[in-house]
């Protein structure tokens, strides 16, 4: 039968369209006779699609259908991964479409017009093309044999022997299943605190018995200094042994395969590098110096996980590809002789990191990021000699990663701008899952003989105040309150107005208020990722960056109609918008590939100049005499250049007298100098004077800056956002 629409009967369907053959039942996609690999969710899309050809089917509609039984946090990514695999498998065009149309903030449509679907009787493997005969008469076959007639009664007892075979089948194999899983099942649910301490216990690590963890703690109260410290506790014991008394800014560990020991990477200033303690205490011996740095959570911090060899002989490790670049690499330290050795590295990786071992020593798996199309990607590297394969990608942020027990799946965390999520994907076809019984998850690990599994658990707050800063000794003031996070904020040119960043509506968006913090206003879409606010001169209009599908953008919203409007330009990825002083441009960066850097386009839209040519810049901002722009070069702790506006590209120059920054969002300009944060004091807000290059301290906090710096236009007021977190470690018994 030839239909626009097509009903998905209980036994299953068989497609044909073009080249290619979709078998419902045994899950199968064919193009002329040979089998194309395709993952599920994607193969799951493809026959919903096909089912409502030449009709829209929405994205409510496939989130209800493809993803109801799971607790994927960020449908929108993974919706989008699965469209993506779907037209990578049919060798279909996003632009060009001949199957699969994008119907803009609705959903998907099939359009192939010669469309063929009969039911499938049978689970036999599609071989050859079908027959002349078989396409000729659709509704006359069976998968695997050649069409003929048969009545109705022979239909309809085929029909109900093979539904009687597959129900029969199906009890089987699910008390068969119930059986086998029953203990998992009721167990894996349940997380259970391992430790409940105060301030933030961090990076656990089993041994491989299973019966201890080791972790890092930054808050016995007896520690003097504040920072991370290594402790060992037993399942079942609430004695803490203490490994270490060097307060670290950052410490991640894993034990030698018999136990004796234990190997951490610290992160703490000169001292950064790899140590070796003996697990049961005694004096720790440095491995080596490293170069890595610790970065603002809830992101970098991860890269230095290490992972210790099933036979010793290998420590895994990330650091930075040489002084002053932030490139990670992969290296892999010798037990025996200490030397060291680059990792290989993907096709597809512009940094790699977060090693983690198989537990029988044959693979090494590692996350692999592609700065270009904000992408991470899970790789397995075959041991001694093999090369990298890519089992699967992610649009979020990598932070832990180990395998389980049987060597089959990999246990993953990523973070997604909003919290951490727990999964785990399939070594053998790609195809992840969330772990729904673990809430803002991190950093796991399995034990090596299975059955349980550890992670990190985060309780994240970010909160926006205000300060005098003519009486910076005076308690700073909170402004907006919210249990979610909030950073961000922008006062309006005339200062009676704030704009920031919130998750107070679960998905991150932007948000106006009065100075007061009353009379709230959502002025993003509601359904798309957004931040970096910036107000016009005039402060009519707001704009900001925003993820509608798969790649930022900038979007400018009138104040007093709140409809986001995409600023339309010749690059794309565009993040961190700023305007110019008299409203004409937006400044902006790109992060298409090969064209990243610092911008500016009319803020009506048009075509991008490129300001400078470092790839690197970030965050411009412009004087207020319009002359010149001021940039970062890298995200963390990066130097702040500066590019006169009747300069050639590439002219620019670092600002001199001014040290190393924390990260590209924590500086901002006024009139006479610039409000940073350096990356040595990364608690103190200081200023530098344009006039006579003299820095001078503004006040220090007790925790992280956590967003960017805004002053008001009088310069009394500066807003900034604090960052706290507390973390636990998390057990659940049964995991396999």
């Amino acid at each position: 039968m030839r239909s626009g629409r097509y009903v998905h009967t209980p036994v299953g369907s068989l497609y044909r369209f073009g080249p290619f053959q979709v078998n419902s039942v045994s899950g199968e996609l064919w193009k002329n006779g040979n089998r194309v690999k395709l993952q599920e969710q994607p193969f799951r899309l493809l026959v919903i699609l096909l089912e409502n050809a030449g009709e829209v089917v929405t994205r409510d509609d496939l989130r209800h259908r493809i993803w109801r039984d799971d607790t994927f946090v960020d449908f929108d990514s993974s919706l989008r991964v699965a469209v993506g695999k779907l037209r990578e498998a049919l060798g279909d065009d996003a632009e060009n479409p001949r199957y699969v149309e994008t119907i803009p903030k609705r959903g998907y449509r099939f359009l192939a017009p010669e469309t063929y679907s009969e039911v499938a009787h049978g689970i036999g493997e599609l071989g050859a093309n079908p027959s002349s005969a078989e396409i000729a008469a659709p509704d006359e076959g069976r998968i695997g044999a050649p069409l003929v007639h048969r009545s109705n009664w022979s239909r309809r007892w085929m029909l109900t022997s093979v539904l009687l075979l597959i129900v029969v089948a199906g009890i089987a194999i699910a008390i068969r299943t119930f059986r086998q899983q029953r203990p998992q099942e009721e167990a894996v649910l349940t997380a259970v605190p391992f430790t409940a301490l105060p301030e933030r216990a961090i990076s656990p690590a089993f041994s491989p018995d299973g019966s201890r963890i080791a972790f890092a703690w930054n808050g016995d109260p007896k520690g003097g200094a504040k920072g991370f410290d290594l402790y060992v506790k037993a399942l079942g014991s609430e004695t803490l042994l203490r490994l270490t008394r060097h307060p670290s800014e950052w410490i991640s560990a894993a034990w030698s395969p018999d136990g004796t020991q234990i190997v951490f990477h610290r992160l703490a200033g000169t001292d950064t590098g790899l140590y070796v303690v003996p697990a049961l205490g005694g004096p720790e011996r440095k491995l080596r110096s490293t170069r890595m740095r610790r970065g603002p959570e809830p992101l970098s911090n991860h890269y230095s996980i290490v992972s210790w060899s099933p036979d010793g002989k290998w420590i895994a490790f990330a650091d930075e590809l040489s002084e002053g670049r932030d490139v990670i690499r992969m290296y892999l330290l010798s037990t025996e002789t200490l030397e060291t050795k680059q990792a290989p590295i993907g096709p597809k990786c512009d940094e790699q990191g977060m090693p983690a071992f198989s537990h029988n020593g044959e693979y090494l798996a590692y996350w692999c990021i592609q700065h270009a199309n904000d992408e991470a990607g899970l790789y397995s590297l075959p041991l001694p000699d093999g090369e990298p394969r890519m089992i699967a990608t992610f649009r979020e942020f990598p932070s832990g990663l180990t395998w389980s027990a049987d060597g089959k799946r990999l246990i993953y965390s990523v973070w997604n701008a909003r919290s951490y999520i727990l999964g785990e994907v399939s070594v053998a076809n790609g195809s992840a899952k969330r772990l729904g019984f673990a809430e803002n998850a991190s950093q796991p690990t399995v034990s090596s003989k299975g059955e349980k599994l550890a992670f990190r658990t985060s309780y994240f707050n970010r909160k926006i105040l205000r300060r005098d800063l003519l009486q910076p000794e005076s308690p700073a003031v909170e402004l907006i309150p919210s249990s979610r996070a909030q950073w961000g904020a922008q006062y309006s040119p005339d200062g009676k107005r704030i704009a920031f960043a919130s998750l107070r509506s679960g998905l991150q968006g932007v948000w106006i208020s009065s100075d007061d913090g009353n009379n709230l206003v959502q002025i993003s879409d509601p359904h798309y990722q957004s931040g970096s606010p910036q107000w016009s001169p005039d402060g009519n209009r707001i704009a900001f960056d925003s993820l509608p599908l798969d790649r930022w953008e900038i979007y400018v919203a009138d104040v007093a109609d709140r409809k986001p409007r995409k600023l339309v330009t010749n690059v794309s990825g565009l993040i961190r918008p700023h305007w110019s002083r008299d409203g004409k441009w937006i400044y902006f960066r790109s992060q298409e590939a090969g064209r990243t850097g610092v911008y500016r386009c009319p803020s009506s839209g048009g075509d991008a100049v490129a300001l400078s040519k470092d790839p690197d810049g970030i965050g411009p901002q412009e004087s207020f005499d319009g002359k010149t722009v001021y940039f970062a070069s890298h995200q963390q702790e990066l130097t702040l250049k500066k590019v006169a506006l009747q300069a050639q590209p590439g002219a620019e120059s670092i600002v001199d007298g001014l040290p190393r920054l924390k990260n590209s969002s924590l500086w901002t300009l006024s009139s006479g100098g610039i409000y940073f944060v350096p990356a040595d004091a990364p608690r103190s807000l200081r200023y530098f004077d344009f006039a006579t290059g003299q820095i001078r301290p503004v006040f220090e906090m007790d925790n992280d800056f956590g967003g960017a710096l805004s002053v008001s236009p009088d310069g009394r007021w500066i807003l900034y956002s604090l960052l706290g977190e507390n973390s636990d470690i998390m057990l659940v018994d049964y995991f396999h």
